[in-house]
């Protein structure tokens, strides 16, 4: 098994309130030339957690950091009217994100939690990970 170090969160880049499946993710990736999915999770706007990739492979979606971390994402992260970034959780999805990664934290003790944009030039997740 990896060691897991890092849990890193990311957004889907869609517009707020747009629902998006694992499957639409999975096809982008693969889209891209990814073999599958690059998120072990994602976190749909009702809450609803979904497993993306197994946690026991290695994701694909942090450069450099993705064989000693575990990718979570929650769908939105761009306002609906602009484009622009915005953090655009749902009360369902704060929920859900923060208790996810309370349950990978015991799973991976000592595994920290970042935001995408800490290690690439990007908004991701939208929000600053300490108002997780």
């Amino acid at each position: 098994m990896r060691k897991i170090t890092k849990i890193i969160v990311h957004c889907t880049a869609t517009p707020e309130g747009r629902a998006v499946s694992v499957a639409q993710v999975d096809a982008w990736h693969k889209e891209r030339g990814f073999r599958c999915i690059g998120y072990h999770y994602l976190v749909g706007l009702d809450g609803t957690v979904t497993a993306g990739r197994p946690e026991q492979e290695m994701g694909a979606h942090c450069l450099g950091h993705n064989y000693e971390s575990i990718g979570v994402c929650y769908v939105g992260g761009l306002d609906r009217v602009t484009g622009e970034p915005k953090d655009t959780r749902t009360p369902a999805q704060r929920s859900a994100l923060r208790r996810l990664v309370e349950q990978l934290r015991d799973r991976y003790p000592g595994a920290t939690v970042h935001g995408h944009r800490e290690f690439a030039a990007k908004a991701c997740p939208c929000f600053d990970i300490a108002d997780l």
